[in-house]
Order: C-alpha cells, then sequence, then structure tokens
C-alpha cells in the first residue's frame, strides 16, 4: 500500500483492446520488457477479463515484466476502479514463449461492484490517523480514497500517512492508516518502517573479503562492485551520517570497541545479500535495478532495534550500546523485506496472513543469505537472530524448524492464524520451508514436529527449496496472498508454491510432492492432488450451509473418476463439534457416484462456523473436502457496541450492551469478538461482566508489545442467564502506552 510506488504509463481497459506499454515505476524499475511481451499479456488480459476478476470500471497499469530463461514472460499490473486505486486488486498474467496465455495470479473473489462516493471526510479520516498514531506526530498527510480490498472484502477507505516517531523516541514511522470511508473506523495500520522486534574484522563473521572505493590515500566504505552501496556511521544520534574511511583498508577489530566492526558486519551483509539474490535467484540486487543499498550504523542511543525503511538500512547498537543489531542473519532478513515489497506492487500487505508470508519470506531469504555467505563466525542455522539477543535472555528470536518454541509463533496453521501478529503468523511458512528442505523429525538444526495426523516429509534441499519459495513470490504471489482462502483457493501460498516446483521441476515430481507434504505437515491443506491409478475427486455443493441450532441441513457430496477405473469409496466425516452428527446415504459409493450428506445440529450448539471434513476413502486413494457448517444465534442473543471508548494510562473502563428477549441458554462456545488499538497490549487485562456480575477473563497482560486486539473468544456461559446488561471491561495497568476500545460484540 505504499504509495510512494508512484505509476505512470499507459492504462489498459478490460474487454477494450487498448494496447500496453511499459510502465516505469520509482521503487522498483522492471526491466525493459519485449514489445512482443507486452502485446501477448495486454491481449491475454483482454481475452481472459474473468479470469482476474475484471469489471468494465477497471484500468490497469503495467508494473513490472520479465521473461525467464525459457522464454516464459510474467508481467505484473496494478488496477483502478472508477478511477480509485485497488489495494489487493493487483494481478499476475503469464504468457508462455510463443505468446499463449498460461494462467494468471489474482486477488479478488469476484468483479468489483461499489460505490465510490465517501460519507466521511477528509478532515475526520486525518483525526482518525491521528488518534491511531502512538508516539510523536511530525506531520498527517493529505487521505487518498481508494478501494480497499486487501481483505478480500472490497470497501471504500482513506488511506492517511501519519510521519513521527515512535513512543521510544528514536524509530521514526511513517503509519500508513486505512480508515473506512464509510464509518470512519480503522480498518488496519502498516508502518513503512520494517524493523526486527579490503579486509574486515566483524563482530560476527569473523575476517572477511570487503569491496571498498580508494580516495585520495586512503579507501571508503563504498561498494563499487555493487552499486556503490556505503556504509556510514551515525555517532548514535539520527540524522548526520559520516562514510566510514581508513587508510590502510583494513576495517575494524572484531571488537565493540572498534566503531568499524559494526561497520564491516553491515557492508559485508549488504553485499552478501546482493550476491545471494543475483548469483542464486537471477535478480540484479535488492531492487532490481543494480543500485545498492546504504547502511547506517550507531544509530540512536542504546537502540535495541534494525529497520528497513524502503531504501536503506539502519543498525542500532542494542543494549548499554554494547551489541549492535547487524548480524548477517538480520541484514538478510531486512533488505528481504525490500525485495518483496519491490516485486509485488506495495509488498504483501502487512497484516494477517499476507503479513506472515511477508515476515516469512524475509526470515527464509535471510536464513539463505547466512548459508550461502558460510562464514566460520556465524555458520549457516535454523534461528533468526541469534547473535544479536535482543531479548537479553541468549535466545534466538525465531526458531524456524519449530516456530512455537518461542511461545507465541504459530507452528501449525488454524483458523486463528489470521488473527495473530504476523512475526507470529510468519511460523506457518518458516515451518513448511524447514519442513521442504530438511524434512521433519530430527536434523542437524533441530527437531521438527509434524502438525495433526500428517505423513512425515524428506525434504529436498535447501538449494531447491529456495528457488521454488523464490518463483512462487517473483511470478505468482499477488499482495492478499493467504495460507488459507476460502473465497479465493487459487490465491495461496500453497498452490502458487505447487506452480513454482512444477515449472522448476515438473508436475507431479519428487519437489512437486515434497511441497505438497511440507504444507500438509503444517496443516495448511489443498484440493491438489497427482494422479494415481483408480484416482478421482471429490467435492461438496454447497461447501458452505447456515442453520439455526436444532435444524437439520443436506448438501451434496460428488466424486469424479480422473484416472483408471473406479472403486468402492467409504465415506466418513471428522472435525465435526459435540452437538452436531454428519450422516451420509449411501454410506459406500463407487467412485464416480455421489451421496446425500445429513448434518444435525443440537439444541445446545454453540454459535460459528465449524469445518468438517468430508472422506472418501478407496483402497488405493483417499481425498477429502472441507464443509463449513456455520450456525446462527437466535433473535435478541447478539449484540454489538462500536462507540470508542478511550484507554489512558493505569485505567479502568467499560462498554455495554442490552440483551432482551433471548430464550436459550447461554452457549459453553459463546463468543465474545474485541477490537482494541493499543500499543502494547502487554498493560490490558479484557473482562466480560455478565449481568449478575460474575467476571470471565478474556485478556490478561498477554502479548507484550504486539500491537492491538483483534480477537474473538470462546466463554462459557451455559451458567448465566441471557438477558439484562453484560459488560466489556477494559483495565490499563501500567504507563506509557494508551489506545481505545473500538467495537465488540457479543453472540450466546
Amino acid at each position: 500500500m505504499r504509495t510512494g510506488l508512484a505509476l505512470a504509463g499507459a492504462a489498459l481497459l478490460a474487454g477494450s483492446g487498448l494496447a500496453v506499454t511499459a510502465t516505469s515505476v520509482s521503487a522498483a524499475p522492471p526491466s525493459t520488457p519485449s514489445n512482443s511481451l507486452l502485446a501477448a499479456a495486454g491481449a491475454a488480459l483482454e481475452n481472459h477479463a474473468r479470469a482476474v476478476k475484471g469489471s468494465p470500471q477497471d484500468r490497469y497499469t503495467v508494473y513490472s515484466s520479465k521473461r525467464d530463461a525459457r522464454g516464459n514472460g510474467v508481467v505484473r499490473y496494478t488496477r483502478t476502479h472508477q478511477g480509485l486505486r485497488v489495494y489487493g486488486g493487483d494481478l499476475v498474467i503469464r504468457v508462455g514463449a510463443d505468446g499463449a496465455f498460461t494462467g494468471s495470479s489474482v486477488g479478488l473473489a469476484k468483479p468489483l461492484s461499489l460505490s465510490v462516493s465517501p460519507k466521511v471526510g477528509t478532515a475526520s479520516a486525518r483525526a482518525a490517523a491521528r488518534k491511531a498514531f502512538s508516539g510523536k506526530v511530525a506531520s498527517v498527510g493529505k487521505p487518498e480514497l481508494f478501494i480497499d480490498a486487501s481483505s478480500g472484502a472490497p470497501a471504500l477507505a482513506w488511506e492517511t500517512v501519519v510521519n513521527g516517531m515512535a513512543k521510544d523516541d528514536q524509530t521514526p514511522s511513517r503509519l500508513h492508516v486505512v480508515s473506512d470511508a464509510t464509518t470512519n473506523a480503522v480498518r488496519g495500520s502498516f508502518d513503512e518502517i520494517e524493523t526486527v522486534d579490503g579486509t574486515g574484522n566483524s563482530l560476527y563473521s569473523g575476517s572477511v573479503a570487503i569491496d571498498t572505493t580508494p580516495s585520495g590515500d586512503a579507501y571508503t566504505l563504498v561498494d563499487p562492485v555493487r552499486g556503490n552501496g556505503r556504509t556510514c556511521d551515525l555517532n548514535n544520534g539520527t540524522s548526520t551520517c559520516t562514510t566510514f574511511t581508513d587508510s590502510d583498508n583494513v576495517w575494524g577489530t572484531g571488537a565493540i570497541t572498534d566503531r568499524a566492526s559494526a561497520a564491516v558486519d553491515a557492508h559485508f551483509g549488504a553485499a552478501t545479500t546482493f550476491d545471494y539474490f543475483h548469483d542464486v535467484h537471477g535478480r540484479n540486487g535488492i531492487f532490481g535495478n543494480g543500485t545498492g543499498v546504504p547502511s547506517r550504523v550507531h544509530y540512536g542511543n542504546a537502540y535495541v532495534n534494525a529497520f528497513w525503511d524502503g531504501a536503506q538500512m539502519t543498525y542500532g547498537d542494542g543494549t548499554g550500546n554494547a551489541k549492535p543489531l547487524v548480524a548477517l542473519d538480520v541484514a538478510g532478513h531486512e533488505m528481504s523485506h525490500g525485495v518483496t515489497e519491490n516485486v509485488v506492487p506495495g509488498g504483501l500487505t502487512y497484516s494477517g496472513e499476507s503479513g506472515g508470508l511477508n515476515e516469512a519470506t524475509s526470515d527464509i531469504f535471510g536464513t539463505m543469505v547466512e548459508f550461502y555467505a558460510n562464514t566460520t563466525g556465524d555458520p549457516g542455522d535454523y534461528d533468526i537472530g541469534e547473535k544479536i539477543d535482543i531479548r537479553g535472555t541468549g535466545a534466538p528470536l525465531r526458531y524456524m524448524y519449530n516456530p512455537a518454541l518461542d511461545g507465541v509463533s504459530h507452528s501449525c496453521w488454524s483458523t486463528a492464524t489470521n488473527g495473530v501478529d504476523v512475526h507470529y503468523s510468519s511460523g506457518v511458512a518458516n515451518h513448511f520451508f524447514f519442513n521442504l528442505a530438511e524434512g521433519t523429525g530430527a536434523t542437524a538444526y533441530g527437531t521438527s514436529p509434524i502438525c495433526g495426523a500428517a505423513e512425515p516429509v524428506v525434504g529436498i534441499g535447501r538449494e531447491k527449496a529456495e528457488k521454488i519459495w523464490f518463483r512462487a513470490l517473483d511470478t505468482y504471489f499477488v499482495s492478499n496472498t493467504r495460507y488459507v482462502n476460502t473465497a479465493a483457493p487459487a490465491n495461496t501460498a500453497r498452490a502458487y508454491s505447487l506452480s513454482a516446483a512444477a515449472d522448476l521441476y515438473g508436475l507431479c515430481g519428487t519437489e512437486y510432492k515434497a511441497v505438497q507434504a511440507a504444507w500438509t505437515a503444517v496443516n495448511v491443506a489443498g484440493s491438489d492432488y497427482c494422479p494415481t491409478d483408480h484416482d478421482f475427486s471429490v467435492a461438496i455443493s454447497p461447501g458452505t450451509v447456515t442453520l439455526d441450532r436444532g435444524e437439520t441441513v443436506t448438501t451434496n457430496l460428488a466424486t469424479t473418476v480422473t484416472n483408471g477405473t473406479p472403486e468402492t469409496a467409504t465415506l466418513t466425516a471428522t472435525g465435526a463439534p459435540a452437538g452436531v452428527t454428519v450422516a451420509f446415504s449411501p454410506a459406500e459409493i463407487t467412485a464416480g457416484e455421489s451421496a446425500t450428506v445429513t448434518v444435525t445440529t443440537s439444541e445446545t450448539l454453540g454459535t460459528g462456523t465449524y469445518p468438517i471434513t468430508l472422506t472418501a476413502t478407496t483402497p488405493s486413494v483417499a481425498h477429502s473436502t472441507i464443509l463449513h457448517l456455520t450456525v446462527r444465534s437466535p433473535q435478541g442473543c447478539t449484540a454489538a457496541n462500536d462507540t470508542d471508548v478511550a484507554i489512558p494510562d493505569n485505567t479502568t473502563v467499560t462498554s455495554s450492551v442490552e440483551l432482551s428477549g433471548c430464550t436459550i441458554t447461554p452457549s459453553s462456545s459463546s463468543a465474545v469478538e474485541v477490537h482494541i488499538v493499543h500499543t502494547y497490549i502487554g498493560d490490558l487485562v479484557v473482562s466480560l461482566v455478565a449481568p449478575d456480575g460474575s467476571v470471565y477473563t478474556l485478556h490478561d497482560r498477554a502479548g507484550g508489545s504486539t500491537d492491538n486486539i483483534d480477537q474473538t473468544y470462546a466463554v462459557n456461559l451455559s451458567g448465566e442467564s441471557p438477558d439484562g446488561t453484560w459488560t466489556l471491561r477494559v483495565q490499563d495497568t501500567a504507563a506509557i502506552d494508551t489506545g481505545y476500545l473500538n467495537s465488540w460484540s457479543l453472540s450466546l
């Protein structure tokens, strides 16, 4: 969503037949395409508007284009609708060497159709953005009206950029705040500043070779081989940066007391990351145009962070200015954010599952940079930030082989993954990549557990795994790609990485099947499969059913023979919650036949959506599909309050709703959905207070420095009477960080 990615050039109307020409992009000029590639992609876009969910009011602009060694072409486009930018509307068109259309990637679930007249003005949007900023505000930009389709549900919104300093008064912040143009509620936000939560003697990598530039009788830390990337000293300030110079071209001593030692690590990290993407993936540096990356070291006073701001790297010196954050995997991680945001227009949306993929991509390539460097001082491993000791405990930031070891990251995908901080949802992809490269179980780098009842995975090695991940990013990912996407099932990391594996190593080969197995091992399923003898496919229609508790509903499960002769399939259901029964009629069918699925719910079943796995098993193979069962709450048994309530420091605030006419006994899994904007949720205690005064604690000072609470809590309210005043109580138990209760709802 970075508005700095300004676009200029010809636009294309879906179905219009207008010519497409090359477009320059300020942050990442695309490789110069041949006219034939743009013409072929433009024709494909015109002829396949339905594939990219095109509307007659859409326009498309070329973002980048390239051909691979086989002559196959990839063209990325951004989209506008009725003249407004569509975030999440970017798309990819792929054509073969002969110019024929071979496929597309798209984030929209259906064509856009919405009003573009805002009900909220710019003044209100600016006020909402300022309120969402935690720290010292320097300026609030002019709001831009656009269409936010990043979550898959398009809405008219304002994007406002707030510039300032974060709460530590050292980290610069360019916070993009997205507010609803109808209600002015904050839909989300992301910071443009990406942080970590001769011969040179470095702090972490030992003695390394670095490229410098002669300057008179001395040398400067400017790399003439890699686009003149320079390394400079901020002298523990935040603005003036002086390029390092040295008389004998021997830099640093390997000790913190020599300021050049940290500079060697940073300079080496920038060069190694440049070389990694160039040598392994054929990319001309971070920006794709050969330009080097500036590196600034010794930033701020005791600054325990490092950040990428879209143009350069900045490193703090850590606690007590004694532990600079210039480790190689940190450098590779942060600069890989630059690759991601220059490959995908605006980058992978920095929230939810797409944000987790964004962070995982940086963890993956940062780790691969470390292996690529192969230094004795910092050999390759799958620990993230193990050298910098940012927490002061000696533990790494993250563990790719078992992300849950840090206590907060997700090793396995679940329906909660989309709602956690992106550094924690990244665990699913990190775990997948480790399994793909090294396999599950005991390895030389740690023991990788399997999620659920998945089969063990045999790794295919780092070289193949990293190439598959880069091709998936470079050729297939769009801004809102997710792990699981019921609205647009094709727009998933599993589907795209499988396509990448097929491109590189063949369909249904060893590598392709390893990608399948590695995703399954982290609980990310898919309908993809490789045909075997006696094979078939399975589908459910409708795939989503909605009913009240106590009702019965039917749907149809159909099988289709895809290879060989049909066999008898036994039908089973797993994952149904207590209070739900699933029956098949008949319970056994011959592949190619259908069965009626009857779902019965009890009166005590809780409100919510339940995924139920339906499986057809023959002697040769088993295939599954997911039935999504949504249970409504009876009339009078739900309520919501979306009035903002400020949460000052060391204060308790409340917000209430009234229920009346609810005739049921509350469920043992009643739902309390809470949305709180706050910069340090470890300060908060959130409780539900029933009409009789009973208190149910939902959140108790967990989450540390994580921003915001956006979560639905399951609470056993079966012992409560439904009618009366229900209150959400929020206690701020510390100083410095503040926020506000945005909205909450209760469903019994």
